[in-house]
């Protein structure tokens, strides 16, 4: 019987299936006779001889999860082993006044006083570390009978306390006072302090606050704005850094630039000058200071001069040292410093093609912008 060519092909197709069929009837076969000979599936066993999955269990068994602690470890906090609140406001320690001193000159405007505490009674110990605050409970009562509510203030001495035996606590405090309807009001808290003798007894909680610590590299940048009492954290850096008992002490060699711009109205003013002059006289190469004297010096304008007027001064090299990573600025003193310090920042970074308001908060995220006012 005769095909066509087309029928021939369809035929031959037709067979491929079947073809196929009797090649993996064949396999299994061989397969499930060695299986029965070895006990293994001959697949099975091929398969897992694999080099890639045989490299599975290893890769499976990688140290990944050990990795954990050690990342944990490294995500603590800055500062987190800086003691705070060693002391509570209900439950204070009493100090008692070693020292009560003028630290302003003939002429100066206002009552500025330097008073020290002893904290060697304390237990536990009072421990605290430059840029903390503290609280003062003052005695007596409210006009309600009840306890006066603690007042903060920056600590002025280093964790050794001015006598580097490491039990003491200074503060620089101003005598606040302002009229009211023809009186003259003096501040609670402030008046109390000013006020002390040696060998009170004052009621201290603390130490409080970590936005004014200093950072812990040698070689770090410190650029520090302040007016009047705000001196207080600055005179506890410049200690630690400069004072050559201090160095001997912690062993921190300060190998950065620090930079002082300190505003006060009149020279008279001036807390605790001639101890940053004596600095700047033996470090010049590490420290700067500027003075901004508002009833004595002119700004360029003709009017007062401010910090603010100083910082656009000198705008080119703070910026220069704010582009190094390095350098944090500490701007502490009266609240009403803030706006000025701002237009002047705004200003000077301006003339760099800088934006301010996105530099500063990106500066504080950084942890390089320090800023305690009041």
């Amino acid at each position: 019987m005769a095909y066509s060519e087309t029928k021939v092909v369809l035929g031959g197709l037709a067979h491929i299936p079947i073809i196929i069929g009797f090649f993996y009837l064949i396999r299994r076969q061989y397969s499930f006779g060695a299986m029965l000979r070895t006990g293994k599936n001959a697949l099975s066993e091929k398969v897992k001889s694999s080099p890639a999955k045989a490299a599975a269990p290893v890769k499976a068994a990688a140290p990944v999860k050990a990795a954990a602690p050690v990342k944990a470890a490294a995500a603590k906090k800055p500062h987190s082993d800086v003691p705070v609140n060693t002391y509570k406001p209900k439950a204070p320690f009493t100090g008692t006044v070693t020292e009560n001193y003028s630290v302003l000159k003939e002429g100066a405007i206002g009552k500025v006083q330097h008073i020290t505490f002893d904290l060697s009674a304390a237990d536990p110990d009072f421990k605290y570390v430059e840029g903390q605050s503290c609280g003062i409970l003052a005695a007596g009562e409210d006009a309600k009978g009840k306890p006066h509510r603690p007042r903060l203030y920056s600590i002025a001495s280093t964790r050794y306390g001015d006598n580097f035996a490491g039990n003491t606590l200074s503060l620089c405090v101003r005598q606040l006072q302002y009229e009211k309807d023809g009186e003259t009001i003096n501040g609670v808290c402030s008046t109390y302090l000013c006020n002390l003798s040696p060998g009170d007894k004052v009621k201290i909680s603390g130490p409080v606050g970590k936005e004014m610590l200093l950072p812990d590299e040698e070689d770090s940048n410190i650029i520090m704005l302040a007016t009047g009492t705000g001196i207080a954290p600055m005179r506890a850096y410049l200690r630690r850094m400069f004072e050559p008992t201090e160095i001997e002490k912690h062993k921190w060699n300060f190998k950065g630039k620090a930079w002082l711009f300190m505003g006060a109205p009149k020279t008279a003013n001036l807390l605790y000058d001639a101890d940053f002059e004596h600095y700047k006289s033996k470090f010049p190469e590490n420290l700067k200071y500027t003075k901004a004297i508002s009833r004595e010096q002119k700004n360029k304008k003709g009017g007062r001069m401010y910090i603010q007027d100083r910082v656009l001064e000198y705008a080119e090299e703070i910026f220069t040292m704010i582009e190094n990573p390095k350098t944090h600025i500490y701007l502490c003193g009266l609240k009403g410093m803030e706006p000025g310090i701002d237009e002047a920042m705004t200003t000077a970074a301006s003339a760099k093609g800088l934006d301010w308001s996105e530099l500063r908060p990106k500066l504080r995220k950084a942890g390089r912008w320090h800023a305690e006012t009041y």
